[in-house]
């Protein structure tokens, strides 16, 4: 992973790149002419956008597939990559994950043509009012958190509090672009965006790369490789029967995806959340992030705002949630977010986290969602 830098003072996207692969290489001890495949993720890029800054590193006429699926792109390149090896297709194989992104809040690129998010949006205007002084993605997951608002009575206050934890954690992260402490009065106080999401409940837009190689066990053994950390499960599932048709805000930006992604995760690895000592997931906005708390199994549904005030989700608590401080410290460059995930949970399970270590930690667990929709869920775990 290389540093996340806002927009217009980064590098170019395919340099970006091309750093993050060098770097994933020469960590793995491996050779671009030992990757026999490559998959690269972007969303703001033209096509064969992943040849471009592949080429850089070296053009051996490997497969290389570009991965577009919104904010679970670095995922779902981790994904087909981790298939492949596990296939027997490949022994050794590339995920790479970037994106050069414009200041500001997300919105819709094409305005000439049909909405890809058009079932989200028509639930999203039938169940609340449109408002045009909003963010686009605010008012997604700023719906969300009305939701379980309206479901469980979820304070405002218990979203602020999970910015201050970011902060906390990315206080010891030199990856994490904000740094610096916040307390709960200056998140409540800072400009309102929609529901309960003010401006420090948001991630900020940012530049920047990440890669991991993936290797079968036997290719590892076979060139000498130290490869402690191995992907236990994973899954990626897209939206559920039902999602758009009834149910609330939380089902449309992603509740039911996550759910069952875990789902499937815990069934084939025989691990169930309590025995997840660190997780990295999708905090985009704050409510995305307390009500993946319950999706993901960490708390029982309805009970995430005492999960966060009894500081279950920290260090010293069942969980450290976004050890590394999250997307709202180190800020969303789409396609790099599912591979820094995976770098900063690759680096806990290794013991490397340095002064953000959780202590003991065994297995980590990932989750990255896109609208329109996919998530993926993956679990990590120390090799035996």
């Amino acid at each position: 992973m290389i540093p996340f830098t806002k927009p217009g003072q980064s590098e170019d996207w395919d340099v970006m790149a091309e750093k993050a692969v060098r770097l994933a290489l020469a960590d793995a001890g491996v050779s671009y002419d030992q990757v026999q495949q490559a998959y690269a993720g972007y969303v703001y890029a033209d096509s064969t956008a992943g040849q471009s800054a592949l080429y850089r590193v070296g053009i051996t006429g490997i497969p290389i597939v570009n991965v577009n699926n919104n904010c679970s792109t670095g995922s779902t390149a981790l994904y087909l990559a981790r298939q492949m090896v596990e296939a027997g297709v490949a022994d050794c194989v590339l995920a790479v994950g970037f994106e050069q992104m414009l200041p500001g809040a997300l919105g819709m690129v094409f305005d000439d043509r049909k909405r890809t998010l058009d079932l989200a949006l028509k639930r999203q205007d039938e169940l609340q009012q449109y408002d045009p002084h909003a963010p686009f993605a605010a008012q997604q997951f700023g719906g969300g958190g009305l939701d379980h608002q309206a479901r469980y009575g979820t304070s405002d206050e218990a979203f602020g509090m999970i910015s201050v934890k970011a902060r906390r954690h990315a206080a010891n992260n030199p990856m994490a672009l904000f740094r610096e402490p916040i307390t709960l009065e200056e998140v409540m106080a800072s400009k309102h965006l929609y529901g309960p999401i003010t401006r420090f409940q948001a991630c900020p837009p940012t530049c920047g790369a990440a890669a991991a190689v993936l290797v079968s066990p036997a290719f590892a053994a076979k060139h000498g490789l130290d490869a402690p950390v191995e992907i236990v499960a994973q899954a990626l599932t897209t939206d559920m029967p039902g999602t758009f048709e009834d149910g609330g805000m939380m089902r449309v930006v992603g509740y039911d995806m996550a759910k069952e992604a875990a789902r499937q995760v815990y069934e084939a690895a025989g691990v169930g959340p309590d025995d997840i000592q660190a997780v990295e997931l999708h905090d985009c906005f704050t409510p995305n992030e307390l009500i993946s708390y319950e999706a993901l199994g960490l708390t029982p549904e309805g009970t995430a705002e005492q999960y966060i005030r009894d500081r279950q989700n920290t260090y010293g608590g069942k969980h450290v949630t976004n050890p590394s401080g999250g997307l709202l410290s180190k800020g969303h460059p789409l396609g790099a977010t599912g591979l820094a995930q995976c770098y900063e949970l690759t680096q806990q399970l290794r013991g490397n986290a340095d002064r953000r270590q959780v202590e003991g930690a065994r297995f980590g667990l990932q989750h990255n969602v896109g609208l329109g929709g996919a998530c993926v869920v993956t679990l990590f775990g120390r090799a035996a």
